[in-house]
């Protein structure tokens, strides 16, 4: 059991992921230290933990000199300079240049690139033109045209904008301007074991997979999303569609065979991505997810990630869980979360 205990495997990997979280100490030498200590690992019945570095100094041990838990982490002091950072390219009306944004916080552009990278879990200029299609969303609606919406938002080439839009929108800028005006959504509400489910499809593929406890909120919340698209609902060839969603929730081995059209940010897609291939019956860490996609600080942005998913079951967010195994929050509701892992654990038995 001791061995089993999250905490204890902190330590042992050294993780900065728990170094907010938890500090230990060693009753052999009378000091306290973070789990990602770089220090000779201690026998596990020495070490005890406490939730503070203060908790830890009233029951009588003091700071490892070399982790010095007593004072703000490495990651925290980079979080803060990666903080000032996203706060210069939100004052800027152009995308500064990375030596631009390393200066202003004394790095140099290569550390500064790769710790953006790892606790943001994208690039500076990704994050600048992320910033820049928020102000684009709230711009669209209200300007007099496209292209100075485009440009107020801080796009200094339109030719550029329109090279990616439908990454960065998910429709045309005229199409999101109006609510998605003109775009076609077939979508059918049914019922499955987990309760009520939408399943919705652009021409590019399903675009999202709703599940909840009664059918009109699931509506509404497509309405929301696409105010003045044309959902076209009863539609016979498209309700052989969530015939197959449906069977594909109840036994999820089988496999989804429809394209998805799921649209995100560049971090969003690569979150998304690498819960597919988490394999069927298993689950995996939101650290673990972090680290796969090559930035293993960004544990926070995944969870977020995570939560923005719109495709339910197809896109496995059900399937990550918190570094102690536990469950977390679901778009869907926790038990439905719990009750895919209780039945996927099942059936990968029998299957």
């Amino acid at each position: 059991m001791l061995e089993s205990d999250f905490r204890w495997q902190a330590i042992v990997k050294r993780d900065r992921a728990f170094d907010e979280r938890f500090v230990y100490s060693v009753k052999t030498t009378r000091i306290y230290c973070r789990p990602s200590c770089p220090a000779r690992q201690p026998k596990r019945q020495n070490v005890q933990f406490y939730s503070t570095a203060a908790a830890a100094e009233r029951a009588g041990f003091r700071a490892c000199q070399r982790c010095t838990p007593n004072q703000p982490s490495l990651y925290e002091r980079q979080t803060a300079c990666i903080a000032r950072v996203c706060r210069e390219i939100a004052s800027r009306e152009t995308i500064p240049n990375l030596e631009e944004l390393a200066r202003s916080v004394g790095w140099s552009p290569s550390h500064l690139h790769r710790t953006f990278k790892a606790i943001a879990g994208v690039t500076p200029r990704d994050y600048a033109i992320a910033h820049r299609t928020q102000r684009l969303q709230t711009q669209l609606p209200s300007n007099s045209t496209v292209t100075a919406a485009i440009y107020e938002a801080g796009f200094n080439a339109s030719s550029r904008f329109y090279e990616t839009y439908p990454e960065i929108l998910g429709m045309t800028p005229t199409q999101y301007r109006t609510g998605g005006e003109h775009l076609q959504i077939y979508f059918a509400i049914g019922e499955c074991s987990l309760g009520s489910i939408l399943v919705a499809q652009t021409e590019k593929g399903i675009c999202a997979i709703f599940l909840g406890d009664a059918p009109e909120p699931l509506l509404h919340n497509l309405e929301q999303r696409f105010p003045r698209a044309e959902l076209i609902g009863g539609d016979a060839k498209f309700e052989c569609h969530i015939a197959r969603v449906i069977g594909f929730v109840e036994a999820p081995a089988l496999g989804l065979d429809l394209p998805l059209d799921a649209r995100g940010t560049a971090f969003q897609q690569r979150v998304w991505q690498a819960l597919q291939e988490i394999p069927f019956g298993t689950t995996a860490t939101y650290a673990e997810i972090a680290r796969k996609i090559g930035s293993p600080q960004a544990v926070r942005a995944v969870a977020s990630a995570c939560a923005a998913n719109p495709i339910a079951v197809a896109i496995p967010c059900h399937r990550v869980v918190r570094s102690d195994g536990s469950l977390s929050g679901y778009r869907w509701g926790v038990e439905r979360k719990q009750a895919l892992q209780e039945w996927e654990a099942m059936k990968s038995i029998l299957v």
